[in-house]
């Protein structure tokens, strides 16, 4: 906590994603990322999914419900890609769960992240958003 901050920063508490095919956006996180069910919230054509700790919302935008969750301009992209902690990481085995799903490999890297320095697969989401499926450290953390 620095001394001009109230409170001290503990992670990231969830991401939103908009979708456009709820049972898609369902059955991709779930049966390809495997995240746990969260909570539903059908009046808005909501869905979250657990990933670790954090929650990952899937906001249906053709839901009658979601006039909130639609991007008041059309077009253009704020955020580049969400990372998310895998363990254990075995880039055979992921690459042939990836295949078995049809999901592409968009490029493999070796860098740092909040966890060190370590593996990841970059993959595109049915919907187009860009996910880093990032393994354990594997070296000293040398950012």
């Amino acid at each position: 906590m620095s001394r001009n901050q109230p409170f001290t920063l503990v992670g990231i508490d969830h991401v939103v994603f908009l979708v456009d095919d709820m049972p898609r956006a369902m059955a991709f996180y779930r049966d390809v990322l495997g995240c746990q069910p969260g909570y539903s919230y059908p009046d808005l054509g909501m869905e979250q999914v657990w990933a670790g700790a954090a929650l990952i919302v899937l906001w249906d935008t053709t839901h009658p419900g979601a006039a909130a969750a639609i991007p008041p301009v059309q077009g253009g992209r704020n955020v580049d890609h969400v990372c998310i902690a895998t363990s254990p990481f075995a880039p055979e085995d992921m690459r042939a769960h990836l295949a078995a799903h049809q999901v592409q490999i968009d490029r493999e890297a070796v860098h740092g992240g909040a966890r060190g320095v370590g593996h990841s697969f970059y993959i595109f989401d049915p919907f187009g958003n860009k996910l880093e499926i990032k393994g354990p450290a594997e070296y000293p953390d040398g950012r």
